[in-house]
């Protein structure tokens, strides 16, 4: 008589509440989203326009400037957090992972503490710390003899955008950091051992063996800083407000749809117009997570053969 595995029904309804918030609250709004940016307004009379608010977007130099400025913008905001974040991250990770650092503990939490802070408390504090008229980033420079290098950072347009990528990297540093720290744990002791044995140490230890071990962790940490970043809104709207000034220098999709949808000041809300916005984000956001997943099936299946 064949034996018939059990059921495993409690696994369904653990997940259930769970799914069930999310659905609520993320799929039925995102399918909402779409629907209504196939739609536009004639007089007071909702009517179906299929992709004609896209075409607009893309197409109609009103809005298209303005998107591709945002696109843009966006791009370079990525580009700043996988060159510099991530790479310091996995160094910092690579560092408190010793077993000899003393006070380790002490640098994780110091690290990871402005990542639980609010990005309201980190645009305001930065933005007075950058100031050139009361902040303190003048005076530091020049206590150590560099005030020359000083300059309006977040008034100008060339400058603006990378120094706000900056400080979102100076913010969420440390989950990198922890990501690639929990992986470096953990490595089998026997791998390690094994490499002391041929005479592997130090940081050739960490190129040849623990590098390799955790890919996939530092694959994880990519998809999230591109899904995060190309979401990102709050700190651009809190230093530099729903313009993105100086003169949408630093207009992200996030800014940019903001003030479509909602309106600001003069600009009247579009719905239909923020909604086409909404869908071109996922788009480009679904479009790379799963240009990423096919590469990294592309590799495994090197390895296979």
């Amino acid at each position: 008589m064949a034996f018939r595995k059990p059921v495993r029904w409690h696994i369904a309804v653990f997940l259930a509440p769970a799914v069930l918030v999310y659905t609520a609250l993320m799929i039925v709004p995102l399918f909402g989203t779409l629907n209504l940016s196939l739609f536009n307004k004639d007089g007071d009379v909702r009517v179906f326009v299929g992709l004609a608010n896209f075409a607009t977007l893309f197409g109609d130099p009103r809005w298209s400037d303005q998107f591709w400025n945002a696109l843009g913008n966006n791009a370079w905001f990525f580009l700043i957090h996988m060159l510099v974040q991530n790479p310091v991250g996995i160094a910092l990770a690579a560092i408190l992972s010793t077993p000899k650092l003393r006070m380790a503990a002490f640098y994780r939490t110091a690290i990871f503490i402005p990542t639980i802070l609010s990005f309201v408390i980190v645009g305001f504090v930065w933005k007075l710390i950058l100031s050139p008229i009361w902040g303190i980033a003048p005076g530091m420079l020049d206590f150590i003899g560099l005030k020359s290098l000083f300059a309006p950072w977040l008034g100008k347009e060339e400058y603006a955008l990378t120094a706000l990528a900056l400080i979102s990297v100076w913010q969420f540093i440390g989950i990198p950091m922890m990501l690639i720290y929990a992986a470096l744990l953990s490595i089998p002791d026997e791998v390690l051992e094994a490499a002391e044995m041929d005479g592997i140490t130090g940081w050739s230890q960490f190129w040849k063996i623990k590098l390799p071990l955790i890919l996939p962790a530092i694959g994880i940490i990519s998809i999230l800083t591109f899904v995060g970043n190309f979401n990102a809104f709050d700190l651009i709207y809190v230093a530099q407000g729903a313009l993105a000034g100086p003169d949408f220098s630093t207009d992200i999709l996030g800014t940019f749809l903001y003030r479509t949808f909602f309106g600001f000041q003069l600009q009247l809300g579009d719905p239909y117009m923020g909604s086409a916005i909404a869908g071109a984000m996922f788009a480009i956001i679904l479009l790379g997570v799963c240009v990423y997943l096919f590469g990294i099936q592309t590799r495994l299946r090197r390895y296979q053969f």
